[in-house]
């Protein structure tokens, strides 16, 4: 393969030029040839029989690849760092790669070296400011629930004893505001060695605490306790390991985003939150997040990971590049819809926005993407009209993201409103904890599937504005037993849309053709209408009902939908 120099480029996010240290050195990333078979290595770890000796062996085989492999470019580094013209060496593992600061006049000589595949500039990235303004918003009361999380039902859930108890979320972002009173109790101990639960990669040290307010915000609705006043969190059983990328000008790079991915491997983590991306990089850096997320995934470990603000930005990132980057990596579980352009998976499932309303925010990004531009994979072909080159679509799942209330950064009590897929993603997060706790040794796969296939769909199919729709906590938990995942047959029905203004759309969780006797209920227990389900059109029309909630039985099922007109 013809090796290359790279210069990291994106689109709508500000860039502050090159990475550079008082002596004009520059940020570089080396990655090498030698790169993990993401395939083989799930396979070998499909032997063991627990998350626990999966993960550990796919970290240690990991380990062991980059430490024959990159031997000779680390002595070579460590050599020029003694000749003061490389500083800062930091090998990676979860990519086989290695970030230094070096003088421009080696970057030749570094990108001839025959074990080295490619080595790009590394620039920093501003947090996108649509996602970084803040409204500040009242305490509530001790009984006041956040709208979003009783919107995608997690308060059911609870109710069911299910909190998020014993799943650790690796967040990785901004930061949190450690002292803030809704999250005391739900930080991983990190014992002496980590004594501010976590750490914050941009600056290297011990203290990961925001100084933006994003992540404090994020925290909030994935594991917010409510002491303050108002319940924000969707998993307020789960605990956060803090995991900061943004130094205090809210700024942040690729081989930072990675260094934390693989931190959260190494310590524990159950699943990962990443409430943040960049459209359109260089494809060095998306080869490297594309490696990073599918060994993740061989791992066992499950990411949330926003789809990204800018789908009203499409004359500067039009499609397939609207979606943010590591968010375009493709998903765990392939729906059905996926599969006439299937390709590669990894542990991402990427996350939209809607409102309260459940309609598509102005912001939320627009799929498909492709990855036909990065050598090592080639995959998810796009052409725009084909049925067949259809991209990877994306988002997955959505959940609400617009005035979202959760935690203020600047008080220990505090409240504020965003905006942004940012926080639609710990949603996403903290369902999925709340499924983690009902069955601790949940597959990723098993996660996404449940997630799209309990998600309330606004269409028949998977699409680029929703994905296979707006998640239910409560009935993805419903889906999962004590052993993995609930059987879903050709019996289990959806409806949609749901609310709906006159027709009813009715298939099998698998898409099999229905035809069938069918009863509307109202809510007063009254037979109201009765009908057959035509296999060629799959729809009741109830377009003569008023406004209200009603139940459609089917067989020995009852759906209930609610007519809004």
């Amino acid at each position: 393969m013809k090796k290359c120099f790279l210069t990291l480029v994106a689109i709508f996010i500000c860039l502050t030029g090159f990475s550079a240290n008082p002596e004009g050195k520059i940020k570089i990333n080396i990655i090498l040839k030698v790169q993990s078979d993401a395939a083989e290595l799930n396979r070998m770890a499909d032997a063991f029989s627990t998350k626990v000796e999966r993960r550990l062996f796919v970290v240690n085989s990991l380990k062991r690849q980059a430490e024959e492999s990159q031997a000779d470019l680390l002595n070579y580094l460590n050599e020029m760092e003694i000749n003061g013209l490389v500083e800062e060496i930091r090998p990676l593992w979860i990519v086989n790669s290695v970030s230094c600061y070096a003088d421009e006049l080696l970057l030749d000589k570094i990108s001839q070296r025959d074990d080295v595949l490619a080595v790009y500039h590394v620039k920093e990235y501003q947090l996108p400011e649509d996602e970084s303004v803040a409204i500040p918003a009242e305490r509530g009361n001790s009984r006041e629930i956040a709208e979003n999380v009783t919107m995608v039902n997690a308060h059911l859930v609870w109710e069911l004893g299910y909190t998020g108890e014993d799943v650790l979320v690796g967040l990785i972002d901004t930061g949190v505001r450690l002292t803030h009173a809704d999250l005391q109790g739900r930080f991983w101990d990190g014992g002496a060695e980590y004594p501010h639960h976590g750490y914050d990669f941009a600056s290297h040290d011990n203290d990961p605490t925001d100084e933006n307010g994003h992540g404090t915000h994020v925290a909030g609705t994935i594991c917010g306790t409510g002491v303050s006043g108002t319940q924000t969190g969707v998993a307020p059983g789960a605990k956060v390991m803090v995991l900061k990328v943004f130094n205090s000008g809210a700024q942040s790079d690729g081989t930072i985003l990675v260094e934390a991915m693989q931190f959260a491997l190494e310590h524990g983590a159950d699943l990962l939150n990443m409430s943040l991306g960049w459209p359109n990089p260089e494809s060095g850096v998306k080869l490297m997040y594309r490696q990073a997320c599918e060994n993740t995934l061989a791992a066992g470990i499950v990411a949330s990971v926003c789809a990204g603000n800018i789908r009203h930005m499409q004359s500067m990132v039009p499609v397939p590049y609207n979606i943010y980057s590591p968010g375009d990596c493709p998903p765990p579980y392939l729906h059905d819809d996926q599969m006439v352009n299937a390709g590669g998976t990894s542990c991402v499932i990427s996350v939209g926005a809607v409102d309260f309303n459940d309609e598509i925010t102005y912001f939320s990004s627009e799929g498909p993407s492709t990855w036909t531009d990065v050598a090592l994979y080639n995959d998810y072909p796009y052409t725009s009209g084909s049925t067949t080159e259809i991209g990877l679509i994306r988002p997955d799942v959505c959940a609400p993201g617009l005035n979202i209330k959760s935690l203020d950064f600047n008080s220990d009590t505090g409240y504020t409103l965003m905006d942004g897929t940012s926080m639609a993603t710990p949603c996403v997060a903290g369902t999925i904890a709340l499924m983690l706790s009902k069955n601790p040794e949940l597959t990723p796969v098993q996660i996404d599937e449940i997630l799209e296939r309990t998600a309330i769909s606004a269409s028949e199919h998977k699409n680029n504005d929703y994905g296979s729709g707006r998640i239910d906590a409560l009935a993805a938990v419903n889906a999962v037993n004590g052993d993995g995942i609930d059987e879903i047959n050709d019996e289990d029905l959806v409806i949609y849309p749901n609310p709906s203004k006159g027709i009813l759309f009715v298939k099998t969780c698998h898409g099999a053709s229905l035809q069938s006797e069918y009863r509307i209920i109202n809510i007063l227990g009254e037979t109201i209408s009765s009908g057959k389900i035509s296999s060629e059109t799959q729809k009741v029309d109830v377009s003569n009902l008023p406004d209200g909630i009603y139940l459609l039985k089917i067989h020995d099922k009852f759906l209930k939908f609610v007519i809004e007109k």
